[in-house]
This record gives structure tokens, sequence and C-alpha cells, in this order.
């Protein structure tokens, strides 16, 4: 601020009314309470204090470090001009009242932020850091986050089964770049601040996603593998095979069906929000629906243990069709970690007890080859035969006030 721009509190000051003379002046006064954002006629600025005048509630002043915290703000005034503080102390010892440009600063970069978020304006900003989940960045002073999951394409870390410390290295690699992004979340309250550089390219995939649509065949490259699915590039797109889309028989790993810079044909099955759903399986026959007709329920087949998860155990019937003895059906005893009775890539013999072709399910069943203990019938023998002992009265007790019968052991 040049010197003509600094008038002398004295001066100014005495321009503008006190809380004293508004008092005795009968004027209408307004009452400001600790906390409410006011509005002023700036009056004078010097080295550690600035005075407003604020129309109707008196003069305000601003010192200390509520004045230092916003010296980006004064330099751009000059006096006569609006500005906006928030009240400390509704009256000091002067009479005046005792303003922050601080909070009033931080409520108008609050207020930037938000409006940024709403029109969607793309915003530069740098990469300051990177940990596991994603980017550190700053708009206006504003320490932000920017997620992984909310990179575009082109930044996002392609890494083979998701190691969390390969991931952090490519990030690393991000650090000191500067990235367009969107405001998603802007929270005084919490002070959260959360950017997307995924949004920034929304509208413009939109441009080049009008002449797809679903049900097109691409022909394109895998640009990369991760757990989820393959990532492949078409012409100036680039799509996603989720795993579930690879191939109509169970996987474990992207990588055991295809490899970067391998060639592929897919059909487009999702167009949303700028992203590409591709699907690689669609375009092959279903092998289930003809493989499965040769098994019936109530069959014994052989299978291989392929997977033990704590529901139960997945069985390859062969190289077509996978079956799921679920964890009730591994034994008539109960059962906590299916691992104690069977093993990966252990072969054994299971009952088929249904088929659902359509959702692609084949159950299985290992207690149901053998038969349930007798324990249980040996139980019930004494029972029955008590009962048979019973005296009449007794019997005619029971059928007027029957007992709830106890939960199976």
């Amino acid at each position: 601020m040049s010197e003509e721009q600094v008038a002398t509190p004295s001066t100014d000051v005495t321009n503008a009314q006190t809380m004293s003379d508004l008092l005795s002046g009968g004027a209408e006064i307004k009452v400001a309470k600790p906390g409410d954002m006011v509005e002023g006629t700036l009056l004078s600025v010097g080295k550690n204090e600035v005075y407003i005048d604020l129309h109707g509630y008196g003069v305000g002043v601003v010192r200390g470090r509520e004045l230092y915290d916003d010296q980006a703000t004064l330099a751009s005034l000059k006096v006569g001009d609006t500005i906006t503080a928030s009240v400390v102390d509704t009256e000091n010892k002067d009479g005046n009242v005792e303003l922050s440009l601080r909070q009033a600063g931080q409520e108008r970069v609050w207020q930037t932020l938000k409006t940024y978020m709403d029109d969607k304006e793309v915003v530069s900003t740098k990469i300051l850091a990177a940990n596991k989940g994603g980017l550190m960045v700053e708009i206006n002073n504003v320490l932000g986050f920017l997620p992984v999951s909310q990179l575009s394409l082109e930044h996002y870390p392609r890494v083979e089964e998701g190691d969390k410390n390969k991931i952090l290295s490519l990030l690393n690699g991000y650090v000191g770049q500067m990235f367009a992004v969107q405001v998603i979340t802007a929270d005084s309250n919490e002070e959260k601040l959360i950017v997307s550089e995924k949004a920034v390219f929304e509208k413009e995939m939109e441009g080049r996603l009008s002449k797809l649509k679903i049900g097109d065949v691409i022909k394109g490259t895998v640009t990369g593998v991760v757990d989820f699915g393959v990532f492949v590039k078409f012409g100036d797109l680039e799509g996603l095979v989720h795993i579930s889309e690879l191939a109509w028989q169970r996987i474990d790993n992207p990588k055991d069906i295809v490899k970067v810079g391998q060639e592929v044909e897919a059909k487009v099955i999702a167009i949303d929000k700028g992203r590409v759903s591709l699907s690689i399986k669609q375009l092959q026959a279903d092998p289930w629906q003809d493989s499965v007709k040769k098994y019936q329920i109530g069959q014994v087949v052989k299978g291989t243990i392929t997977k033990v998860m704590p529901f139960g155990v997945f069985v390859e019937l062969d190289k077509d069709i996978q079956g799921l003895a679920h964890l009730l059906e591994l034994s008539h005893d109960a059962v906590k970690n299916p691992d104690e009775l069977v093993k990966v890539g252990e072969e054994k013999e299971f009952k088929i007890i249904s088929i659902e072709p359509g959702e692609h399910r084949l159950g299985l069943s290992l207690k149901q080859l053998t038969e349930a203990p007798k324990k249980a019938e040996a139980a019930e023998a004494p029972a029955e035969e008590a009962a048979l002992e019973a005296p009449a009265s007794e019997e005619a007790a029971a059928v007027e006030e029957p007992k709830p019968e106890e939960p199976a052991a």
C-alpha cells in the first residue's frame, strides 16, 4: 500500500461515530456479537492497526495477529474501500469494536473454494507430497487431498497385485508437477478439501465418447494390468475390463489371462462419466452353458480344490466348470476352518446338490456322501422309551400343556 493510501488513524477516526456517540445521539444502533461478520469502510491503515467505520456499529479496530495474517488482503486495499471483518469483542476500553481480518480471510478463502466447487472450475495446483492413498495439493493456501481414485487414467498407478510400495513410488514421481483439478469437497467446518483430476477430463471425454455406443466392438492394446482388471487403449480413448469381464471362468489374477502390450478385442458394455467399461468374455461363447449339461443333481463327481475360503471351497470339475462346496456341506460336524478338512490341489469326490446355469453356480456337498452320525438317533431313543412308559396322567398333562422342543445338538 502506498504512503498516500495510509491516513493517520486519529484524523479519520474522529470523523466516524464511536459507540458513545451513537448512544448519546440516539442513533439507531446495531448490536454485533463475537463471531459475527460485519462490513465497513476502511478509515486508516497504520503499522500495527487498522480502523474501520462499521456503519451503525461504531468504529472497529484490527490489531496484532488478527491483522498480520491477512497482509495480502490489506495490500490490495485503499482508504475508502469496503472491507469485511469478524467481531472479536463488541467493545474494548476505547469504546471500539475489536475485529479480526484473519478469521474473515479464512471465510473468504473457503467461500472461494466452495465457488470453485459449485462452478466446477478447473484449478491448476502443484503436487506437494504423496502417500499410499493419494497426493497432497494446496489451493488458496489451503492443503487439499487428491485421492488415487480421483486421478486421471493417464496418472492412475497401474501396479500388478496392488503393491502399495510400488504405488507410492509412482505417486512420488508426480511431486513438483502441476495438475489441473476440480474441487469436489470444500468443508470449512472440518477443514476438508478434496480435489479430482478425473473430473476435469469428464467433459472432454464426453465429446470423444459421443461417437461410441454400448455394444460396439473395439480393438486395442493392453496398457496396464492391475488386481481388479485390465486397461485397454483404443484410438485416443482408454477403457477398463473388470476382472469379472475377462473370461467366463473364475480368475484369481488378471495377469494369468493377459499381458501388457497384448492386442485384444473387447465389447463396450458401459459408458459413464467419461469412463468406458469393456468386456472380453462377452465376445466369446459361454462354455458354461454347454459344459454344465453333462452334470445332474445327485451325481457324484471328482474335482480338484482350487481355493479355500472362510465360507467354503471352490472345486474345479473341468476346465470350464467350477463348483462351490459351502462350509455347511463339508462335514456333518461343525467346521470352523475349511483348510482343516481340505487342501488346495487335493482331489476329492463330491455330490452335486444344485445347478444354476444362468448364475454360473454349481453347488457341491462332501458330507452328503456319508451318513450322518447315529449318536443323534441314540440320544432320541431314551426319550422315546420314557414317553412310552409315562403314566396316562402324565401323557394327558403333556397334551394339555405341550412344551417347546429343545434345539437339536
